[in-house]
């Protein structure tokens, strides 16, 4: 089912009196819609329906498929956004821990987010480096189903990060 208009414009709007806006964003006052139309359309515009809650409604004259496209613009970009969330490991998080750390992480790959794994190292433990990748392989392993990697395992100074993406739709 298409997404319903939700501004009347130019002959669907019917109501008896109408405030009205300028394309310039000036008050032109109370009127009714015939009239306003004639004037939207000496300056080759449409008359747009903006708060139809209000009383009188308020219409604006405006360049209605511009509108549109502005309004779809910026809805796709609300609906781009993915977030990054970030799950913070040790090397030695036991295994309880880890099993709700990828609990967690499936959480936010189910709701269409990133997860970025950070493994800290401290002292001793950087010593062990081959060791604590393939631990962080282990854990992307387990978000595997519903994911795909988008960076491996490596190491950045002290810590070892690894992210992954939902799998795409299609």
């Amino acid at each position: 089912m298409p997404p319903q208009n939700k501004h009347r414009v130019n002959r669907q709007i019917r109501i008896s009196q109408i405030r009205v806006i300028g394309a310039e964003g000036e008050q032109l006052g109370i009127m009714t819609p015939d009239e306003a139309r004639d004037i939207a359309a000496e300056s080759g515009l449409d008359l747009v329906e903006v708060a139809s809650n209000a009383r009188p409604p308020v219409c604006r004259i405006m360049d209605y498929g511009k509108f549109k496209y502005e309004e779809s613009k910026k809805t796709k970009a609300r609906t781009a956004r993915v977030e990054m969330k970030t799950i913070t490991l040790r090397p030695k998080t036991d295994t309880h821990d880890l099993e709700t750390k990828l609990k967690q992480a499936r959480k936010f790959i189910e709701h269409g987010d990133r997860v970025k794994f950070v493994m800290r190292m401290r002292g001793r433990e950087q010593a062990h480096i081959d060791m604590w990748v393939s631990k962080m392989r282990d854990i992307i392993k387990g978000v595997s189903d519903i994911s795909t990697v988008v960076a491996t395992p490596r190491q950045e100074g002290r810590t070892i990060t690894a992210m992954v993406e939902p799998i795409a739709e299609r």
